[in-house]
């Protein structure tokens, strides 16, 4: 009975100093106007310019025609081509040789030609080539152009086959007629596809930038002697300093999804319940992350650059978020585990667009606890034999 009052007083205590550090965090942090809104503005402003700006769909491509037959059928296809909102055609030209001037000048992404036999070949049953010239400098740009004209072309040569059939008295059929279904984005947006990535970039750069200059500020006004003299214990300090930012940074991600929502129309398709609790521990992890950047730091400005360095390059680069890992060279998906950006962005995924339960994505969540425990170990140990904390 005795023990139990005794450990029960001293959690007390525990509990209130904790409070009291975290308390005057929140204060301090209230007085700097330009970190509130660094953490509050800064992340819905970035995702307004990232979520606009980086997409891998391509509209509106510049089309230019060569068309040598000008026949029903080349308007046809022409007309195929402009009823959606991929191809703009932004001229005809009547000489080959203009064709390179417009290439070089960039006046247009794609240049068609069409031959002069072209209606003869499809009427009498063979096959009419039509030249399709690309500006190839954009790989990714080139590919995406090529796939959609290969697809606008299946699609008409589909349709003529079966006018012509149908005049002829037969019946239209396709051998095989395959029936696509996209399952989680039916729509092929790119932006439901790195919105998940981008709101793991904004968490994991505002949790690791915030606690580590946090912490270093201490030591550079020598506040964080008094805190080493006093009664506050290692554990105690870390959690005070955490909670504050681990608040801030779930009303941040909330702050985030719900932009999301207005700004694209993402909704949640999982439960919100895990979205929260997966959340948390990565915030557990970036915050980890973060602390043990403060312990090897001794500016905020030192802090500020390798915060920075380890936590956007990584979250960009290596996490999956606009490059595929799957992709890269065996070392470098070795490489990725550096961030848990990797393992948040897969949850993500899973839990917004494909709605699953946690048996999809068990194995990130574990990922995430041993990264953070790792680097909470790291950065005990290095702060109590330099006391940087």
């Amino acid at each position: 009975m005795f023990l139990f009052i005794f450990l029960r007083k001293i959690a007390n205590k525990m509990i209130r100093r904790i409070i009291a550090l975290s308390i005057k965090e929140f204060r301090q942090l209230s007085r700097d106007v330009r970190m509130l809104f660094v953490l509050f503005a800064f992340p819905i402003i970035l995702l307004g310019i990232f979520g606009y700006a980086i997409t891998f769909d391509v509209h509106h491509i510049k089309l230019v025609v060569y068309d040598q037959e000008k026949s029903e059928v080349s308007r046809e296809f022409i007309n195929s081509l402009t009823s959606s909102e991929y191809f703009d055609v932004v001229g005809f030209i009547n000489d080959e040789s203009q064709i390179k001037n417009i290439l070089d000048e960039r006046e247009a992404q794609c240049v068609i030609v069409f031959p002069q036999d072209m209606s003869r070949k499809l009427y009498s049953g063979e096959e009419a080539k039509v030249q399709i010239l690309v500006d190839g400098i954009n790989a990714n740009s080139a590919s995406i152009i090529i796939n959609y004209m290969n697809s606008a072309t299946n699609s008409f040569s589909q349709k003529f086959i079966k006018e012509v059939m149908a005049v002829n008295g037969k019946n239209p059929y396709i051998p095989i007629d395959p029936q696509p279904v996209f399952w989680f984005n039916p729509e092929l947006n790119s932006t439901n596809f790195l919105l998940p990535g981008l709101i793991a970039f904004i968490l994991i750069i505002t949790a690791v930038v915030s606690i580590a200059l946090s912490i270093v500020r201490e030591k550079e006004r020598g506040t964080i002697e008094q805190i080493n003299v006093s009664h506050i214990s290692y554990i105690e300090l870390l959690i005070g300093k955490t909670l504050p930012y681990t608040l801030i940074s779930l009303i941040i991600s909330t702050l985030v999804l719900i932009a999301g929502h207005i700004l694209f129309g993402i909704t949640v398709k999982g439960s919100f319940v895990l979205l929260f609790i997966t959340t948390l521990i990565f915030l557990f992890a970036a915050l980890n992350l973060g602390i043990f950047v403060s312990t090897i730091s001794d500016s905020q400005q030192i802090a500020f650059q390798i915060a920075t360095l380890v936590s956007m390059l990584p979250a960009v680069i290596l996490s999956g978020f606009i490059f595929p890992i799957e992709s890269m060279p065996v070392p470098v998906q070795v490489l990725t585990n550096i961030t848990p950006a990797k393992f948040y962005v897969v949850i993500l995924r899973d839990i917004i667009l494909k709605g699953v339960g946690v048996e999809a994505f068990w194995q990130q969540v574990i990922y995430l606890l041993i990264f953070a425990f790792v680097f909470l170990a790291l950065s005990t140990l290095i702060g109590r034999k330099t006391r940087a904390l």
